[in-house]
């Protein structure tokens, strides 16, 4: 078996030792290069092909943000992962990272107990599996669907294959469905691994007069979401923010559930529904979990629920979208593999035959928009 190999970019020695010792654990990877700052990671990168990267936020020299602006200039090709310490600051600045092509983050341990914990090395060997087994499903994916164009050219003389031939946007026909009562409809997202930066290219596309409110599950930390609102937010022109308990949810927001609370939304007097947070434990791990927002959405009163899942580990979502389908009629969009950072979350819910619509990351704002209408 070929290893990956892994870049550990990091000031701490002691973070350093710990992410060295948790790589070569993993028998799938190997640590292929150790740096303390930005400039010596630039020169390995520049010197040697990595399958992935751990990169620190804060380093002397030269920071996490500056060396992806460096690696997106060089168009340096490596899978990044953040190492973020649980502060504000941090997730101002993590966030950053992401938009410059860091696909996740992994949260510093806070004591040598957690950094030589089952828990930490978990969490690093999923997301790096995660993100590896998405890549092999796409090339598998791609050879597919050129084969496919191949055949069809070979089958009509005259016509020639052009780039788009392999781009699939499947309809799916889930049989005989519930018909809506009437016109109130809610947009459900789920989300987790490859989510911020996905969220960033579907958010700000969607109608700021969309008719309908958008209750919203990535999987994060406290205080990470609301650096993510704050930044979807000051990029969209609809209006996005972290929910709080209590509030009434209204069309045209975008509310995300944060960190640390499961979000439901209930019905209230008077036709409206509310948020109202769930004190239950994680769910797998998971708080906020996607399951529960869809499951608290079969007692509301809309007439439909557009559930729209994109790139994550795991298959959150599934098991809530299929309970919501026994009670509500719903269409659900789901994110194509191709664009997908980690094919899990979708996979799942497509393979459960619950998926209405596969679409690549740009046409799934539109496709909302265009579902739900305009208030």
């Amino acid at each position: 078996m070929v290893k990956k190999n892994i870049l550990i970019v990091d000031d701490s020695a002691l973070m350093r030792k710990v992410l060295c010792d948790t790589i070569e654990s993993i028998e799938e990877f190997q640590v292929a290069g150790i740096c303390k700052d930005g400039v010596e990671a630039l020169k390995a990168l520049n010197e040697k092909k990595f399958d992935a990267m751990i990169l620190d936020v804060n380093m002397p020299n030269m920071d996490g943000i500056q060396l992806l602006e460096e690696i997106r200039k060089r168009k340096i090709n490596v899978t990044t992962l953040m190492a973020s310490t649980l502060t504000t600051e941090h997730a101002d600045i993590t966030m950053r990272c992401m938009e410059l092509g860091a696909v996740d983050f992994v949260t510093k341990p806070e004591s040598i107990i957690e950094a030589k914990g089952e828990e930490y090395r978990n969490r690093i060997e999923n997301m790096l599996k995660a993100v590896f087994l998405s890549d092999e499903h796409k090339k598998l994916s791609k050879s597919q669907s050129a084969r496919t164009a191949t055949a069809a050219t070979s089958e009509a003389p005259g016509i020639s294959a052009s780039p788009m031939s392999t781009q699939r946007f499947v309809h799916v026909d889930r049989g005989v469905r519930k018909k809506p009562k009437g016109n109130n409809k809610l947009v459900a997202f789920a989300c987790s691994t490859g989510g911020p930066k996905a969220l960033q290219s579907v958010i700000p596309f969607i109608n700021s007069k969309i008719d309908a409110p958008v209750v919203l599950v990535q999987h994060m930390p406290k205080g990470f979401t609301k650096s993510m609102a704050e930044r979807l937010d000051e990029i969209s022109g609809i209006k996005v923010k972290e929910a709080e308990e209590g509030e009434i949810l209204k069309k045209g927001v975008v509310y995300i559930a944060p960190g640390g609370n499961h979000l439901e939304v209930a019905p209230v007097p008077g036709g409206n529904h509310k948020v109202a947070f769930n004190g239950a434990p994680p769910v797998t791990g998971l708080k906020p979990c996607a399951n529960i927002m869809y499951k608290s959405l079969s007692k509301t009163n809309y007439d439909e629920i557009v559930c729209v899942v994109l790139t994550g580990m795991g298959s959150d979502g599934t098991e809530g979208i299929v309970e919501l389908d026994k009670h509500k009629p719903i269409h659900v969009i789901s994110q194509d593999a191709d664009t997908s950072v980690v094919y899990g979350m979708p996979k799942a819910i497509a393979d459960a035959g619950m998926t209405d619509e596969v679409l690549p990351l740009t046409r799934i704002a539109g496709a909302i928009t265009k579902y739900v209408g305009l208030a």
